[in-house]
């Protein structure tokens, strides 16, 4: 089990408590892996990592089986109790060790500068607090460290970009464990004052009709080796 950093047992265990969206994500995101590329995707986010990575959001775990056994350890932080659930018996059955553990993005219970590289997979459209979870994974990256992103957000034209904002302002959040559709991670990371590095952008799935979900971002961050 990770050390704590400094302040963050005011955290409740179970910062986010969204049971009935849980179990719906749960059973969606397993048949996305093949129906829709999701599964070809988290290779491709977690290809050539290695040493300790900590895993913010881990969901229900679907990440864990793509890890190269390059990497030594994986933390990762999951504040929803049933996905969590399900997370340890992803944990489980991985070639790679992982350490599931309760906690919110915004207060990482581990200690700064203690991880190799981070991982954010389709978990900044739901953080409450998107500025505090980058300043976070800011802090318990080692200089130079890196940031593999798989993200969802704004994108498309004018017509969706006012759907995206009215969802985001209405029922998506409420429905979908509170999830933003129209969130921008690239601009957030930037923000942060992380260096970006390559990016593309993609669409998911990549044929079909358009949704406000489609629109996904996938490439890697560093936190600067010298900070300002």
């Amino acid at each position: 089990m990770p050390l704590r950093s400094a302040g963050t047992d005011k955290v409740p265990r179970d910062a986010v408590h969204h049971p009935l969206f849980a179990r719906f994500y749960a059973r969606c995101s397993v048949n996305a892996e093949t129906g829709l590329g999701v599964g070809a995707l988290r290779d491709r986010l977690l290809a050539g990592l290695s040493g300790r990575v900590i895993e913010i959001g881990a969901g229900n775990g679907l990440n864990f089986a793509h890890y190269p056994g390059t990497v030594s350890e994986v933390v990762a932080i999951e504040p929803e109790r049933v996905l969590r659930h399900l997370a340890v018996e992803a944990a489980l059955r991985s070639d790679v060790p992982v350490d599931v553990v309760p906690g919110a993005a915004e207060a990482l219970p581990v200690k700064s500068e203690a991880f190799d590289a981070a991982v954010v997979s389709l978990v900044l459209c739901s953080v409450r607090d998107v500025p505090r979870a980058l300043s976070e994974i800011r802090r318990v990256l080692r200089p130079g460290g890196a940031v593999r992103f798989l993200e969802h957000g704004r994108g498309g034209g004018t017509a969706m970009h006012l759907t995206q904002r009215a969802l985001d302002r209405t029922v998506w959040p409420l429905l979908c464990g509170g999830c933003h559709v129209g969130r921008e991670p690239v601009a957030s990371l930037r923000d942060a004052g992380f260096e970006l590095g390559p990016y593309r952008r993609l669409l998911v799935p990549e044929k079909g009709p358009r949704l406000p979900t489609s629109y996904c971002v996938l490439g890697t961050a560093w936190r600067p080796m010298a900070e300002d």
